[in-house]
């Protein structure tokens, strides 16, 4: 089931923000309500993209869009509430996207979700239920709704975004860590499928990861002025990486992992 939001102002591939590097590109934003969904739906609109977010809290999803239409000059950005744990739900916004827009250019899935523990013996596998849902299935249902839109893109791009800790867990972070770790494998099995149908020529289309420390935001600084938050990436500098994964080729990002932080 969705709910679209602003349905009456998707115009067919049009964009009133149409002269930047993403001039015209369908993209689809998964978890556009939160911080990093606000970010990226303001950048990529303000690079000219037209813009599809889905979250699961209509009012989050609602300010998103609008922030991001305002900010993109009348670019056209719509949202849907979007059940991402079902996947005939997330083939159907697919189908949509690309019904109402003649195609689709890039899949963002930024569905997170944090649980830990003081340390490992003290791991509650109530949390690796939660996670296994937000961070494994949501990607697997937006993969497989999306892989053969985006393949038939000239600039198809599914990006997820992970966490350091996939490649060097931390004893309180099991369930999380290995989530994230199941979620970029599981992106890099696509990746390969679009190595495959590429063929000699290589892949048109491509699945990436951006990896972080952790996400940081204005409303973050504001409640704790004395943190550092060292190595973590603000959500504007992850929106510019993320609209950066399509000013370099199908080739160079596909099946890789682009690092916003130090590798561990």
């Amino acid at each position: 089931m969705s709910d679209r939001l602003n349905e009456n102002t998707a115009s067919k591939g049009k964009n009133v923000a149409n002269n930047g590097s993403l001039s015209s590109a369908v993209i689809a934003v998964a978890g556009a309500g939160g911080p990093a969904g606000h970010a990226t739906l303001v950048r990529l609109a303000e690079a000219g993209a037209v813009v599809v977010g889905a979250d699961n809290n209509p009012e989050r999803l609602a300010e998103a869009v609008d922030a991001a239409r305002y900010a993109g000059g009348g670019a056209t950005v719509t949202g849907e509430t979007v059940d991402l744990l079902d996947l005939d739900s997330a083939r159907a916004w697919a189908d949509r996207i690309e019904k109402d827009h003649g195609r689709i250019d890039g899949l963002v899935h930024l569905v997170g979700g944090w649980r830990g523990s003081a340390n490992f013996a003290e791991t509650d596998l109530a949390d690796w239920d939660l996670l296994e849902k937000l961070l494994i299935r949501t990607v697997q249902h937006t993969s497989l709704a999306f892989y053969d839109g985006l393949q038939r893109s000239d600039r198809g791009r599914y990006v997820l975004i992970s966490a350091a800790g996939a490649s060097k867990p931390t004893a309180g972070n099991a369930a999380y860590s290995a989530a994230k770790a199941a979620a970029e494998a599981w992106t890099l099995a696509m990746a390969d499928g679009f190595r495959k149908a590429g063929g000699e020529a290589g892949p048109k289309s491509a699945a990436t990861i951006l990896v972080v420390k952790a996400l940081v935001h204005d409303a973050m600084r504001a409640e704790r002025p004395n943190a550092k938050f060292a190595g973590f990436t603000d959500v504007k500098d992850l929106a510019e990486a993320v609209e950066g994964v399509w000013t370099k080729s199908a080739a160079e990002v596909n099946g890789n992992r682009l690092w916003l932080t130090e590798k561990p």
